[in-house]
C-alpha cells in the first residue's frame, strides 16, 4: 500500500491526544450514604473493573478513529502497475456526435450511451480539474478549459452533426490546447470508431495520455444512396434524360425488398423495389422527361432503418431552352452549320463577321467555331482566351490561306503545337476514338464499316512533346486531322483542314459530323455540379447572370439565410459559402427578387459505412514510437468513474478508511451511552 499524500501521516501524532486525556483522566467522585457498609468492598471492586474496561474500550475507539481519518487525507492506495497521477488534471473529452452514433444498442441510441460516459468521465474527477469538451464541430467555445460545472452544461448543448473529422485532427486539436498546462494532461475518445474515421495511428506524437472509450453497436446495417448523375451532362428538353442512381449496401447480410422513389414537383414516382448483396451496391436508372426549360428539382428517397442520414439524395438542374452556338467567320457562314443546326429545335446558330464581333457575347455561347479566319488578331486572341479560361469551347477550322503567324502565336499559349505550311494532298482519317466523350457511345457497335472522312489540303499539326493534345481523328499515317486540346476549364477543338468541301468532306459525312457537333455543343467541359457535399467549406460555381457589385448581391435562401462570399472568375462567380450550410435540401440563389439558380446540398457519405475498429483492433495500434492507448472495454464502462480512479490512482482506499472513521466514533459514541456507568464512591456512615 501507498499513499497520495504521504505528507498527511505525520497528523498520526495527534494519536496522543487520547492517551493523554485516558491517563490524566480526573476521576469525580459522589458522596453516597450507606445504611450498611458490609458489602462496599465487592462493590467497589467490581465497578473499578468495569471502568477499566470500559476506559479502554473507548480509547482503542479514539485511537482507531483517529487512525482512519489520517489516512484518509494521506489517501492511501494499492498500485495496480500504471503511472499514478498526482496533483491538478487538465482533462479533454472528445464525444462522437457523427450521424453513425444514431445507431442503437440495445434500444439506447449510441449518442446517449456517449453522453452518459462522458458526465461519469467528468464526475470522477475533482471540482479543481479542468476540461475540454469537444466535438466533429470543432466550435470555438469548445477551444478553451473549463469547470466541472460548466463541462457538464457544454454535454447538454451538443446536438448531431453532418461534419466529420479524422480522429488524427481531433487529436492534435486536443493536444494543441493542453499542451502548455502545467498538470496532468489527459484525453478521451468516446465514439464508434468507425474505420472510414479511425486514422489515429498517423500521429507522431502527443503530450497527452490518450485514452478509447468505444461505444459500439452490435448491427452494421445501412444501406444508402451513394450518387446520383445525368448520363448526358446537360439534360434536354422532350427528350429520355437517363438519371442514374447508384445504391449501396454496407451490410455483411444481403438487403431485400429496398424501395426506392422519385419525388419531382411534389408528386412520388416509384423507381422499383431491389435486393442488393453483401457489401454490393446496384446501380439503376431512371428516364426523364422534361417539358419545360429552366431550373428543376428532385429527391431520390429509399427507407432505411436505423440510419436514415443517407437515405435522400437532393439534386437540382438546369434544363435549357436552347443551346447557344455562335460561328464566327471572314467572307460567310458555312451552309452546312446553318442546315445541320436548323434541322435541331433546340440548338440556335448564331452567326457574326470576326470584323463586326461582339465580344461580350461570347460568355453566352456553349460553343464557338472559327469558320476559316484568314487570321486571329490580338483582340479575338484575348477575348477567346478568357473564354476559353472560364470554361468555353472552340471549334478552330483554319483557312487554306491563313497567316500562320496569328495562328501558331495563339496555339502557343495553350502549348497546341503549330501548324507547318498548308500541303494540297489527299488523305484519309483513319482512325476515330471512341475513348474521346465527342463520339463515346455514339455509335452502337464498334462497326469498322463506319465511312470516315478525307481532306484534299491540310495543315500538319507538330504537337510539342509535352503538349495536353488528345486526337479525336487521325489520318491513316498516324498524323491529328482533329485534336482536343485541355485550355483551363476550357477546351479547344483544333481541325488541320479547312471545313470548305473543296478541301475537306467532313460537313458531309453526318455520321461523325452531328454526333460531333451536338458532343461538342452539348457537353459541358466541366464537372455539372447537380449537387454539393456539405463540408466545412464549400465553393459553389455560377454562370455570372448580373454584376454583383454595389447593393446588388447574391443571397442564399433556404433553411438558412445568409450573403456568401462573391468572386468573379472570368464567365463564372464563386460564391465561398463558408460553413453555413448545416442542412440537407435546397438553396435558392437570389440576386434582388430574382431566382438566378436553386442549389442542392447532401450530406457527406463518409459515414455510411458502419465498419467498426473492434476493440481488438484498438488494442494493437500505437499512436506513437512505443506508446500504447488505453482502452476502456464494455466491462470497465459499467462502472466507469470506478475505472478511471483506479486507473489514475491505483486501486483507492480512502473511502474505506473515512468509513472506518466514521465505524469507530459511533462505536465511542455507544460505549459512553449504553455502557453501565459505575464510578468510584467515597462513603461516610450514619
Amino acid at each position: 500500500m501507498e499513499f497520495l499524500y504521504p505528507s498527511f501521516l505525520w497528523a498520526l501524532s495527534a494519536l496522543a491526544i487520547p492517551v493523554v486525556i485516558h491517563l490524566f483522566y480526573f476521576r469525580r467522585y459522589k458522596k453516597v450514604i450507606f445504611t450498611n457498609l458490609r458489602f462496599l468492598k465487592e462493590v467497589k471492586e467490581e465497578t473499578s473493573n468495569k471502568n477499566k474496561l470500559k476506559q479502554l474500550l473507548i480509547l482503542a475507539a479514539r485511537i482507531l478513529a483517529i487512525s482512519c481519518l489520517v489516512f484518509a487525507f494521506a489517501q492511501p492506495f494499492i498500485p495496480t502497475g500504471k503511472s499514478i497521477k498526482k496533483g491538478f488534471n487538465v482533462v479533454s473529452i472528445f464525444i462522437d456526435n457523427s450521424f453513425s452514433m444514431g445507431a442503437s444498442q440495445g434500444e439506447i441510441p449510441l449518442s446517449d450511451i456517449a453522453l452518459d460516459r462522458a458526465r461519469s468521465l467528468i464526475e470522477a474527477y475533482s471540482l479543481d480539474d479542468k476540461f475540454q469538451i469537444i466535438t466533429h464541430d470543432l466550435l470555438g467555445r469548445h477551444q478553451r478549459l473549463v469547470s466541472r460545472e460548466e463541462a457538464l452544461t457544454l454535454l447538454d448543448e451538443i446536438k448531431p452533426t453532418c461534419v466529420v473529422q479524422p480522429l488524427s485532427k481531433i487529436i492534435n486539436r486536443q493536444n494543441q490546447l493542453l499542451k502548455n498546462e502545467q498538470a496532468n494532461k489527459i484525453i478521451y475518445l468516446i465514439s464508434d470508431f468507425q474505420k472510414s474515421i479511425n486514422d489515429i495511428e498517423g500521429i507522431n506524437d502527443t503530450v497527452s495520455e490518450v485514452n478509447l472509450v468505444p461505444v459500439q453497436s452490435l448491427q452494421q446495417r445501412n444501406v444508402s444512396i451513394d450518387s446520383v448523375w445525368f448520363e448526358s451532362q446537360i439534360p434536354m428538353m422532350h427528350q429520355e434524360n437517363k438519371l442514374i442512381i447508384r445504391v449501396k449496401n454496407h451490410d455483411q447480410q444481403d438487403a431485400e425488398q429496398i424501395r426506392i422513389s422519385l419525388l419531382k414537383d411534389k408528386e412520388e414516382k416509384p423507381v422499383g423495389i431491389r435486393d442488393i448483396p453483401a457489401n454490393g451496391e446496384v446501380t439503376d436508372t431512371i428516364s426523364l422527361v422534361l417539358q419545360s426549360p429552366g431550373i428543376h428539382q428532385a429527391t431520390i428517397v429509399l427507407k432505411d432503418y436505423p440510419i436514415q442520414f443517407d437515405d435522400k439524395y437532393f439534386i437540382s438542374f438546369l434544363v435549357p431552352d436552347t443551346i447557344q452556338v455562335l460561328q464566327i467567320y471572314d467572307q460567310q457562314p458555312d451552309p452546312y452549320l446553318n442546315a445541320l443546326f436548323e434541322g435541331i429545335s433546340y440548338f440556335k446558330l448564331s452567326n457574326q463577321s470576326a470584323a463586326q464581333l461582339n465580344y461580350q457575347s461570347l460568355k453566352n455561347y456553349q460553343l464557338v467555331i472559327f469558320n476559316e479566319l484568314n487570321s486571329i488578331s490580338s483582340g479575338l486572341s484575348n477575348e477567346i482566351t478568357q473564354y476559353l479560361r472560364g470554361g468555353g469551347k472552340l471549334l478552330l477550322f483554319p483557312s487554306a490561306n491563313a497567316d500562320l503567324n496569328s495562328y501558331n502565336q495563339f496555339l502557343s499559349s495553350w502549348n497546341g503545337g503549330k501548324f507547318g505550311p498548308f500541303q494540297k494532298i489527299k488523305k484519309d482519317v483513319g482512325t476515330l476514338n471512341k475513348q474521346e466523350y465527342v463520339f463515346r457511345d455514339v455509335y452502337i457497335s464498334n462497326d469498322k464499316n463506319i465511312k470516315l472522312p478525307s481532306s484534299n489540303g491540310h495543315f500538319p499539326i507538330n504537337h510539342q512533346a509535352n503538349s495536353p493534345y488528345r486526337d479525336l481523328m487521325n489520318y491513316r499515317d498516324g498524323q491529328s486531322f482533329l485534336s482536343l486540346i485541355p485550355t483551363g476549364d476550357g477546351q479547344l477543338f483544333l481541325s488541320s483542314a479547312p471545313l470548305q468541301p473543296q478541301y475537306n468532306n467532313l460537313s458531309t459525312q453526318a455520321e461523325v459530323f452531328v454526333p460531333m457537333l451536338y458532343n461538342m455543343a452539348v457537353t459541358s467541359t466541366g464537372k455539372q455540379f447537380i449537387s454539393y457535399t456539405i463540408a466545412s467549406r464549400n465553393t459553389v460555381v455560377l454562370g455570372t447572370q448580373k454584376s454583383s457589385g454595389g447593393e446588388f448581391v447574391y443571397k442564399v435562401q433556404g433553411p438558412v439565410e445568409f450573403i456568401p462570399g462573391q468572386t468573379p472568375d472570368g464567365n463564372k462567380m464563386l460564391l465561398d459559402m463558408a460553413d453555413q450550410i448545416k442542412q440537407a435540401g435546397f438553396y435558392p440563389i437570389t440576386m434582388g427578387e430574382d431566382t438566378v439558380d436553386i442549389i442542392s446540398f447532401n450530406f457527406d457519405r463518409t459515414e455510411s459505412d458502419l465498419s467498426l475498429t473492434t476493440e481488438d483492433e484498438l488494442s494493437d495500434m500505437e499512436i506513437a514510437e512505443g506508446v500504447k492507448l488505453n482502452i476502456i472495454d464494455q466491462n470497465e464502462q459499467v462502472n466507469i468513474s470506478s475505472t478511471v480512479a483506479e486507473k489514475d490512482k491505483g486501486i483507492v482506499l480512502w473511502k474505506y478508511f473515512l468509513a472506518g472513521a466514521l465505524l469507530f466514533l459511533l462505536l465511542e459514541i455507544l460505549l459512553i451511552r449504553f455502557f453501565n456507568r459505575n464510578v468510584p464512591v467515597s462513603t461516610s456512615g450514619l
